[in-house]
Formats: structure tokens, sequence, C-alpha cells
């Protein structure tokens, strides 16, 4: 056995680390925790300072048992987990698992390079319980809040929801945003816009003010006002009344946070927070270069600071110099908001500025390669000089005092901007002077309507969580996934819309459990545990505090709230199998009509978007048992295919979702998402029972870089192989 074993989460880290490492080193991985909070039952111990009572999963026993076999033969451990709250937590129960007799460390790093990991090999340091505890503190008041919440959402709503601390407020910020939408009444107002001409040069200009006042924006706001205006301009004669000159700089962004990080692969790239936290795992744990071999291409991808490492600052330099000039190169030092910036020592960067995004295309998928290009210029942008520009404005006078305005601006030093373009172009302006005629070719009076505000993008959510306090880097990904998931949220063209579900359990919440969703409060918990971080404060007294009114609160609101009242509405709809009154009720997916003698009568109905029921819609397909109409319908596990002369032909078949995932197996047919009949999904061929070559996840459509079988998504943001017997894993 070798004499030292270093642990870290995940076989690609390890693959990498591995390679920096000489023969006396071991490198494992623990495939994430090996412990955690069981779940058949709450798992912690209120009676006793709610003391959490961790388990080891079937699913890591045999990984326990190897690692400790493992550590019993080792001279020293090290836990090179990742260097936040979670990766502390990881190396904590590592370390009471193994119970190693003999020597452990904790060793840091937040990037996978050969230096970096060899410094951190010669400065090992014990494991921060602090970060423990702030971890732990986090976990028991989920638990706390799923556990005892969720199930009271079964009984007085529908059976298959959950609530959670940061997801419910993440709801409650949608379905607010979704009401002020509602609410919103449009504005008029109209612009008064002229066309010019200068020596055969044109120049756009708008109204900015009248013989008696600089306008506003809604003080032209109806056609009678805005033609009178075109009227008493008619016929004038124009001429430059002013000309105002400046010179502006446009500094860079400071490199990118995880937050900042996710909304701009969303609104540049169209990425899920999900999906740019999985490729920025990728990009971080290594990858392949050339000759350089397996190499982190980037720094930690879980942090809040905006700090730069004075190494990372001299490759810029040096690259910046060599390939521009060294009139771009300004070493600039951005200041951290968050106090708990000292957990991921620095900004999300490239770990060498030399490796531009063209020298190390060939080796990255295209998503790979659109991320790192996001990251490396931000970055190398980031210790940029300013973008000099300059700024013309041009005031146009009429004969009756009417005054048009016109801009115009030219980049003089395009400084960072030489490396992000930012798309806007130049408007350039003719040469002009004070006093000079200009002919006028065109007026016209343009209506305009304020617009409601829009709904949240994945960017935008993030984007307020972060100005409320709400969540951390490692959440802000994995809670908007889980508000879809749980169909509380859909997306409607890339946009966060409420579903019905998320709109009653918000509703319910707000009213009943207010503290659950208010900003404040969940901003002050998440303080809270920042202070327990930093060793301010003791995490029992925290989780004390805000459990006890809740559960309180929870028996009480347990008694008065009926289940009728908040999941059914009467309505003058007549069932048309028995003829009794039809009422509207809420299942797990939303409202529909059911006979109100249920359940000696089972008729439901679907309701449309203005609240009447559908009527059936029919296919154009037989059923292949009685011959009569296939005919769409809607059960708990979405829309199925069910054949129009039930009861007496209960033929049903699946709705095929498209993978556009070609079949590896036969080769014609076409992955599509299926159900068993238990509700489970799967992943099969569209030839069945030809071909039947089946998946329990779904695939990603890109092929094993090991064995060439599909890759699925798997668990945490991760990536697989799909053959058992192959163990890769991204």
């Amino acid at each position: 056995m070798k004499k030292n074993l270093l642990i870290v989460e995940s076989p690609t880290k390890a693959k990498t680390i591995a390679k920096f490492l000489d023969k006396n080193w071991q490198v494992e991985s623990s495939f994430g925790h090996l412990r955690d909070l069981p779940k058949s039952k709450m798992g912690i111990d209120i009676e006793h300072n709610f003391e959490p009572q961790y388990v080891i999963p079937t699913k890591t026993k045999k990984k326990v048992t190897e690692l400790k076999k493992l550590a019993d033969q080792a001279d020293f451990i090290y836990y090179a987990t990742d260097e936040d709250r979670e990766g502390e937590a990881i190396a904590w129960h590592l370390d009471e698992i193994l119970k190693h007799p003999k020597n452990t460390a904790r060793i840091s790093f937040h990037e996978i390079t050969k230096d970096a990991v060899l410094e951190a090999v010669a400065t090992p340091h014990t494991i921060n319980q602090n970060l423990v505890n702030a971890q732990q503190a986090r976990r028991i008041l989920d638990r706390l809040v799923g556990y005892e919440l969720s199930p009271f959402l079964w009984k007085k709503v529908a059976r298959g929801l959950s609530a959670g601390r940061v997801q419910s407020v993440c709801v409650r910020l949608v379905v607010e945003r979704e009401r002020e939408i509602a609410a919103f009444n449009a504005e008029e107002y109209w612009t008064i816009e002229a066309i010019f001409d200068k020596d055969n040069n044109t120049i756009k200009a708008t109204l900015y003010q009248t013989p008696t006042k600089v306008l506003k924006k809604f003080d032209i706001n109806n056609q009678k006002d805005a033609d009178q205006i075109l009227a008493e301009l008619t016929d004038q004669n124009f001429k430059i009344s002013k000309i105002e000159q400046k010179e502006t700089k446009r500094y860079p962004n400071p490199p990118f946070t995880t937050s900042t990080l996710q909304q701009t692969a969303n609104r540049v790239l169209g990425f899920s927070a999900k999906q740019t936290m999985m490729l920025a795992q990728q990009l971080y744990e290594g990858m392949a270069i050339g000759s350089k071999g397996s190499i982190g291409l980037i720094t930690y991808m879980r942090t809040d600071s905006l700090t730069l490492s004075d190494k990372f600052v001299a490759g810029a330099e040096n690259y910046l110099v060599n390939k521009l000039g060294k009139e771009y190169f300004k070493a600039t030092h951005y200041k951290t908001k968050s106090k708990l910036a000292q957990e991921a020592h620095e900004a999300i960067r490239p770990t060498d500025p030399a490796l531009d995004p063209e020298n190390v295309r060939e080796y990255l998928n295209n998503n790979q390669f659109k991320l790192y290009k996001l990251i490396w210029q931000r970055a190398v942008a980031s210790q940029m000089s300013a973008a000099k520009v300059h700024s013309t404005t041009v005031f146009i006078a009429s004969d009756n005092e009417y005054i048009f305005k016109a801009k115009g601006q030219v980049i003089t030093f395009p400084g960072w901007l030489a490396i992000i373009p930012t798309g806007a172009g130049e408007e350039i302006l003719p040469e002009l002077k004070e006093a000079d005629s200009l002919k006028n070719i065109s007026l016209e009076a343009k209506q305009h309507f304020t617009e409601p505000p829009a709904r949240y993008s994945e960017a935008g959510l993030i984007k307020i969580l972060e100005e409320y306090g709400i969540g951390r880097p490692s959440t802000y990904a994995p809670t908007i996934a889980t508000i879809q998931v749980r169909k509380y949220v859909i997306k409607e063209e890339k946009r966060l819309k409420p579903t019905e579900i998320g709109i009653l359990v918000n509703d319910l919440l707000v009213e009943h459990f207010n503290q659950i969703v208010d900003y404040e409060f969940t901003a002050k918990l998440e303080a809270d545990l920042d202070d327990i971080a930093l060793g301010d404060k003791e995490w029992q007294p925290i989780i004390k505090d805000f459990y006890m009114p809740f559960k309180d609160n929870l028996i009480k609101k347990d008694t008065e709230i009926d289940k009728k009242e908040l999941t059914e509405e009467t309505t003058d709809e007549k069932c048309d199998k028995c003829n009794s009154p039809m009422v509207i009720k809420l299942g797990r997916f939303g409202k529909f009509m059911a006979c109100s003698n249920y359940p000696d009568c089972k008729n439901t109905k679907q309701l449309g978007d203005d609240g009447k029921p559908e009527e059936e819609e029919k296919i154009e397909e037989p059923c292949d048992k009685c011959g009569k109409p296939m005919v769409v319908k809607h059960g708990r596990f979405g829309k199925f295919i069910a054949c129009s002369g039930y009861p007496d032909c209960k033929n049903i078949k699946n709705v095929e979702n498209k993978t556009g995932v070609k079949c590896p197996e036969c080769g014609k047919g076409e992955i599509v998402e299926k159900r068993s009949k238990a509700g489970k999904v799967f992943f099969a061929c569209n030839q069945y029972p030809d071909c039947k070559h089946a998946l329990w996840s779904k695939p990603t459509g890109d092929k094993c870089p090991e064995c060439k079988s599909l890759l699925v998504f798997g668990p945490k943001d991760t990536v697989k192989c799909s053959t058992k017997e192959c163990k890769y894993t991204k």
C-alpha cells in the first residue's frame, strides 16, 4: 500500500490529481457524501438539542468498506474535498467514518493544477468545524421544514407536494411577478422623431423640448397632442443651436462569482443554472489538453469572491502585453461584498490566462468551449484598461423654439472591448458645427405603451435572490431546478411562470406560514448561517429559535384549515354521466373538474386556460383493441392516450416525449420518454417491440469517451455512462 491516501469527491477530480503526485500517493474518490440523514424518517433528535442522526446509505456501504481498508493501510490521510462548506462537511464525515488513529489532515485548493495541488499538500490544516456546523445547520433547517411542512400539504392540498425554506421563497417571487403582470395597466405615450440632412448625411433625432418645457416621458400622451406638435413643426427651418462633446470611459465588469456566471450564461448562452454548473464542474475537475495532459481549466466555481491571485494578474499582464500592447493592461483589484468570501479564495477565472479559448477549442465540446470562453474573457477583461468613448450631443432648434436632440459616439480606444465586443456598435454623426442649417427630411409621431414587467428568467431570479441575500452560490441552481421538477413553476419561452398548484401552495404558505416565505426572515437565517461559518454563533440556538414557533404554528393550522375550502369550488355544470353537480378540484398537477358524486361516479374533465371544461382531444388513431377513436387524457403522471370507449375498453398508451437521441442499438428508432405502470419515467427506443433498448436515465446525446455508449444525466449535476460496467462519470 502507498504511504499517503488522498480522498476527493469525484473520480474525474481524482484522476486529474493522481497525475500530479508520485508513486507514494493513492488518490481515491468518495463519490460525494458517504453519510446523510435517513430518507425513512426525520433523523433529527429534537429532544437532544437537534442532534442529527446520520446513516450510511446502502449505496455507499461498499465505498465505505473500500476506503476503510485503504485507510488502515495508509500512514497519512489527506481530505482534499472542495473548499466550501459542503466540501468541508464531506471531509468531516469522512474523518468520522474512517476514525483513522494515525495522521489526518485537510488540504484545500481552488484550482486543480500541479502547482496548486503540491502547494496544498505542503500546507495541510485541520478541518474547519465552523464551516461544518454551518452546512449541518442548513441541512437540519431544510430537513425540519421539508419533513414537517410537506406532509401538511399532502393532507390539506394533494399528495406529492413539497415545501422548502428557499424553494418556497423562489416560488413566491415568481407568483408575485405574475400578479404584477396581471395587474399592470399600460400607459400611452408618444414621441416625435425627425430625420435631418446635412451634406447628404442623415441625422436621426428625437424631440427633447417644446417652447415651454423639457419633455418628460408622458407629457405627450395622446394622438391629438402629437398631431398638434407635428402641425406646428411643419415648414419650419432648423439649425444647430448647441453641440456638447465629452470623453467618457467604459470600465470592464469584475470577474465572475457563481451568481454572475449563472446569470450571464443564462442571458448570453441560454444555459440553465443547472447546466452552467455541470459544465463548470467539468472544466474545474480536469480536461485532457493535448501534451499538457489532464488539468483543471478554471478555478472552483462556487464562490462569492471577486479576488484574483497575484499569479493570475501577472499572467494576464504577460498575455495582454504580448498580444495587444502594454496600454491594454490595467491591474484592478475588486472589492468583494460578501463577508464570507474568504471561504472561497478567488473569483471564477481560467487557471492559466495563456490558455485562450482558441488554444483549447479542439479539446472541448461545444458547450464547454462556450462557457470557458465566457469565463476567460470576463476574467482577462477585468484586468484591462477602460474603453475610451467620445460622445457628442447635438441640439437642433426650429424657428418656433422646438428643440430636437441627436446623439453619437465613437470609440477612440477599445481597451477591454478588444476581447469582448459588445455588439452595440458606434453611432457616428457627421462633421457639424453650431448654427449649421439642416434640412428636415421627415417628421413622425410614434405611439408607445409601457410594458408590464417581464417574467423572471433564471438569470433574473438568481439576481433578485442574491439582492435579497437569500441562498448561496451552491443553492441557486438546485433550488431553481427543484421548483420546476415539483411543477410549481414551468418555463414558457425561457421565462418562469407559476402553475395553478404553485400559486395555491404559495398563497397557503403566505397566509398561514408567512415566516417560511418571508424575504427578510429567510435572508436573516442566511446571515445567521454565515455567522456560524465565521464562528460568531452556535448553530443549535438558531435552529431552536426557528423551529419552536414554526412547530407551534403547524399544530395550530392543522386543526384550523379544512381541505375542501382550499381545493374545491362549486360550479353550475352538471355531470354528463349521472347529472350530479360538478365541482372544481385541485390535484397535484392543477385544477380539474370532477363529479360531486365521487366515488360512485368518477367522471372528470380537464379545464382549459379559461377555466371551462375542455372537450376530449381526439387523435387520428383508432383503438387497436375495439376500433373506437383514441383520445388524449390527463392523469396523475401527465398526458396519456386512452380509448374513448372507456370503461368498456380500457386500452391506454403513453404519450412519447422525444429526446432527439438516435437509438444506439437498432439505429432506426429514437429514444423517447416513457412511463412504467407505476408511473416511473424511463427512456426507450420507439421501435419497441422490435427494439427493446431502454434506459432509466435521460440520455445527453453524447457518447462516453471510454466505451462509446450513450452518456446519461446523473444525480447532482453529473453525467455518467449508461453502461453499468463502465464507471465513467463527470
